[in-house]
């Protein structure tokens, strides 16, 4: 049985955490991929033979010809063919940062093993294996077996590109109700992360610097978790490096800490107004 989730350690030694998807979530996104894939494959059929047919008959009418300089079409239509079949993946994963439609509409994603973001090489590599993982056709047993088996939930694919497929994180932004009868309107204030408590010195951090992590805290609603998490750890890294804080590492997460920072922030800057 697979675990359910992946831990990935930064080199501040801090861990962070994906949920690995499920299979049935896997198989229905897969499912809504291949039926649009059925759809364009059907779409660029029709338009071909039309096409083919059309230039037929053009070319008889002008030039009594056998209809050959209509192989153009067909080349155009095998060439969309290919790019349907194999192509749908690599270019879907590699511009939409690891997500295909079915992935999209499932809330999954696809990442590399260490937690960064997908790249046009490892898309290139689990897709290039698929033909071995849908086997026999189309039922994915052999992926299936090996999403069961395996300590990540990788199929073929994924060995070979070191890549998992996880799930983003469901939204956590405020309600109308909330925003209105919540004390705290500022949803940079809110406190959604585990609780860091650290010891440091605030005085080092400039206005610039909060307004980066005020910035973030308020648009982190909207971003899937895996950009979020490594956002956070981008904004934080520099941060954790200039205060140099006290802190313990076992409940030690970015977000939070973040959180943490911006609340202290603003609690020292109406300490010194109210002087």
């Amino acid at each position: 049985m697979a675990d359910e989730l992946l831990t990935v350690e930064t080199p501040e030694h801090v861990e962070l955490h994906f949920s690995l998807a499920t299979v049935g979530n896997r198989f229905l996104a897969c499912a809504i991929d291949h039926s649009i894939q059925v759809l364009a494959l059907l779409l660029t059929s029709f338009v071909a033979y039309r096409l083919s047919e059309d230039v037929k008959q053009a070319s008889r009418q002008l030039m009594g010809g056998s209809g050959e300089s209509s192989a153009w079409v067909m080349a155009i239509g095998t060439l969309f063919t290919f790019l349907i079949l194999f192509g749908y993946f690599i270019l879907f994963e590699t511009f939409w940062n690891g997500q295909t439609p079915g992935k999209r509409l499932m809330k999954l994603r696809v990442i590399q093993d260490d937690g960064r973001p997908i790249t046009f090489f490892s898309s290139l590599a689990r897709n290039v294996i698929r033909g071995a993982d849908i086997m026999p056709f189309p039922f994915y047993s052999i992926g299936l077996i090996s999403v069961f088996t395996s300590a990540r939930a990788r199929r073929l694919g994924d060995f070979v590109a070191n890549t998992v497929v996880i799930k983003e994180r469901e939204s956590e932004a405020p309600t109308f109700e909330d925003i209105f009868e919540h004390e705290i309107i500022d949803s940079a204030l809110r406190r959604i992360a585990p609780a860091v408590d650290f010891h440091g010195d605030m005085s080092v951090v400039s206005p610039s610097e909060i307004l980066a992590v005020e910035t973030f805290l308020r648009r982190r609603y909207d971003i899937p978790e895996q950009p979020r998490m490594w956002l956070a750890w981008r904004i934080a890294a520099p941060l954790v490096e200039k205060i140099r804080p006290s802190y313990q590492p076992e409940s030690f997460n970015f977000e939070g800490f973040l959180e943490e920072l911006l609340a202290r922030y603003h609690a020292q800057a109406r300490y010194r107004s109210e002087r």
